[in-house]
C-alpha cells in the first residue's frame, strides 16, 4: 500500500503542536502509532529516521502520527524537558484516535529520552490514558552514578584489550599520566557512589512523586499491562547505562521474564541505529511486533 501524508495541528495546554499523520492506502489497521521525539528533536527524526519509519509502518497498514512536543520544531511553547511530556504525548494519542476511527488501539513508540518520556507517561504512572503498548529504545536513564560506572566498564575495559591503543602506547603516543589520572578519578567517583546512602527510591514525601526521574521509569516499565517491545544497542553508552541501572534496581531486574515484555538486542547498533541495514531492522522489527498484536485490548 502507497502511504499518504497530511499534516495538521492540535493543542496542547495553551500552544500549538505540529504533527504528520501517515494514513496506507485503504482501511488502516486497528492498532495505531504514535512516534514521540524527545529533545532536542524534531518530528523528522536523525537520518529522517522517523520519517522513513512511518511511512514504512503505514504503507503496511498502520496510521503514524509523529510530531512537534511544545517548544520544538514548528509548535509553539517552550520545551518542558523530557520528563514532562506527558500532556504533548495525551494530546497526540487522543488527536490519532478522533482523525482516524479505525484506530483501536495505540502504540507508543519512542527513542532514548523519548522512551524514557513514554514510559513516565504510561497509563501506570497516571499518565497518559488510551495507551495499550509501548516499543522503546534506548532508554535514557543517565545518572552520575550509572554514567561513571558505565565508562569504566564500556570504555576502559574495552581499551585494555584493544591492541591498537597497546601498539599506541609503545610507541609513545598515549599520555600515561593524564590516562591514569582520568581512569583513577573515574574509579575514586564510583566508590563513592557506592559507598553514598542510598537514595530514596520510591517517593518524595512531600509531593507523592518519585525523586528520581528513573523511578518514575521503573513506575511505568513495571505497572504497564500492555505489552512492551524494547530494542537495545550493544554499541551504546545510554543503553549500557539502561542495562546497568535495570540490573541493579530491586524491582527492574526482572523485567525482562515479564508476559508481555520482548527484548532485542542488536549488538553492533549505535545508538541512533544510524545506517540504513540498522534502520530497516528496527523497522522490520517494530512491524513484525505490531501485527502480532490483537485488534483489542482483551488480548493484553
Amino acid at each position: 500500500m502507497t502511504p499518504t501524508e497530511r499534516g495538521l495541528r492540535f493543542d496542547c495546554e495553551g500552544e500549538s503542536l505540529v504533527g504528520v499523520l501517515s494514513l496506507p492506502d485503504g482501511e488502516p489497521a486497528a492498532v495505531g502509532v504514535v512516534i514521540v521525539v524527545g529533545g532536542p528533536q524534531v518530528r523528522v527524526g536523525s537520518h529522517r529516521q522517523f520519517l522513513l519509519l512511518a511511512r514504512r509502518l503505514a504503507a503496511a497498514g498502520h496510521a503514524v502520527l509523529r510530531f512537534d512536543v511544545r517548544g520544538m520544531g514548528d509548535a509553539t511553547g517552550e520545551f518542558p524537558g523530557f520528563e514532562a511530556l506527558g500532556p504533548d504525548l495525551a494530546a497526540a494519542v487522543a488527536t490519532l484516535r478522533q482523525q482516524v476511527r479505525a484506530v483501536r488501539r495505540v502504540v507508543l513508540w519512542g527513542l532514548c529520552d523519548a522512551a524514557s518520556a513514554a514510559l513516565m507517561s504510561s497509563p501506570a504512572s497516571a499518565g497518559v490514558a488510551g495507551v495499550d503498548g509501548m516499543v522503546l529504545l534506548n532508554p535514557w536513564a543517565r545518572h552520575a552514578d550509572t554514567q561513571v560506572r558505565t565508562e569504566v566498564k564500556q570504555y576502559y575495559a574495552k581499551r585494555v584489550l584493544d591492541p591498537v591503543f597497546w601498539r599506541k602506547l609503545l610507541a609513545g603516543r598515549v599520555n600515561v599520566f593524564q590516562a591514569t589520572g582520568e581512569l583513577a578519578g573515574k574509579l575514586w567517583r564510583l566508590l563513592r557512589s557506592r559507598l553514598a546512602p542510598a537514595a530514596v527510591a520510591d517517593a518524595d514525601t512531600d509531593t507523592g512523586t518519585p525523586a528520581d526521574y528513573r523511578e518514575r521509569m521503573a513506575r511505568g516499565a513495571l505497572g504497564f499491562s500492555g505489552p512492551q517491545l524494547y530494542i537495545l544497542s550493544g554499541n551504546d553508552h545510554v543503553c549500557a547505562e539502561f542495562l546497568d541501572y535495570s540490573k541493579d534496581h530491586p524491582r527492574l531486574a526482572g523485567l525482562w521474564q515479564r508476559p508481555g515484555v520482548t527484548r532485542l538486542d542488536l549488538p553492533q547498533a549505535d545508538h541512533t541505529f544510524s545506517s540504513a541495514q540498522l534502520r530497516a531492522v528496527v523497522e522490520e522489527a517494530t512491524l513484525r511486533w505490531l501485527q502480532a498484536l490483537p485488534a483489542t485490548g482483551d488480548g493484553r
